[in-house]
């Protein structure tokens, strides 16, 4: 079992130079959202920028006016399990997930401009009409989502802040664990994975201690390999290759 933090500082991968984005307001608390992380890498290929030009208009979720709740039946049609991806990364594990749980639909959430792109090209080549997406702050949309409307939620490889002074930006934590609370069904699945050590105790420790989530986990195999319906990326190979070992949570909400 990953021992839990002396304290809650990380140490691993640098990033340091990432970015500081604009911030919003929770239109459901009021509070400050404050969002850290690049928006944009590389140039786009035509192909992707086209994507991003006329298929994201199709899968995008527009917020409602202030305080008012998404219609999810508007969105996916009615009696659909609802699944959440927070920070989809390139979009292979949102799309595999769409494409083998047809009968489920699926919000993704997702602010870098290039894994937009990938999973908007993952969408149209698996012809994939489950699934849509939320190009920014996730937390936006989770603050929209009706109570209780979340069957399985995913935060997988978030970024991990691995310096002291940055540790309370990373999304496992209280606030976003009461958000989730919120928005999950008991008995609904929360996942989560990171690669970075620091992360992973962090992870742990600040979900182990939430009242509203209970750890799956009965041996160390639970969190060292993932299950058959969770499949892997080109993310979690290059760690793998690079020495880099990762863990992989369960939890149940109560």
């Amino acid at each position: 079992m990953p021992r839990r933090p002396a304290s809650k500082a990380g140490g691993g991968r640098d990033d340091s130079s990432a970015e500081s984005g604009p911030s919003a307001e929770s239109a459901e608390t009021g509070e400050r959202l404050n969002f850290h992380g690049r928006r944009k890498g590389r140039k786009l290929r035509l192909g992707q920028q086209r994507h991003l030009l006329e298929t994201l208009p199709r899968l995008r979720i527009d917020l409602p006016p202030s305080g008012a709740c998404l219609d999810l039946e508007a969105l996916f049609g009615s009696g659909r399990e609802l699944w959440l991806e927070v920070g989809f990364g390139s979009g292979e594990h949102l799309a595999w997930q769409a494409e083998n749980n047809p009968h489920v639909s699926i919000i993704g959430c997702e602010v870098f401009e290039n894994g937009i792109a990938r999973a908007l090209g993952h969408a149209v080549e698996r012809r994939l009409g489950n699934l849509r997406l939320f190009p920014d702050d996730a937390r936006m949309v989770m603050d929209r989502l009706p109570d209780r409307s979340l069957s399985k939620a995913f935060i997988l490889f978030p970024d991990p802040w691995p310096k002291a002074r940055h540790a309370e930006r990373r999304f496992v934590g209280k606030a976003n664990l009461d958000r989730l609370a919120r928005l999950m069904r008991p008995g609904a699945e929360l996942r989560m994975a990171s690669d970075d050590p620091g992360q992973i105790r962090w992870m742990l420790a600040e979900t182990i201690d939430h009242p509203a989530f209970v750890w799956l986990a009965t041996g160390p195999q639970d969190w060292r390999q993932r299950p058959a319906d969770w499949p892997g990326t080109r993310y979690e190979a290059k760690a793998l290759r690079e020495g880099r070992k990762s863990a992989y949570f369960r939890f149940r909400r109560r």
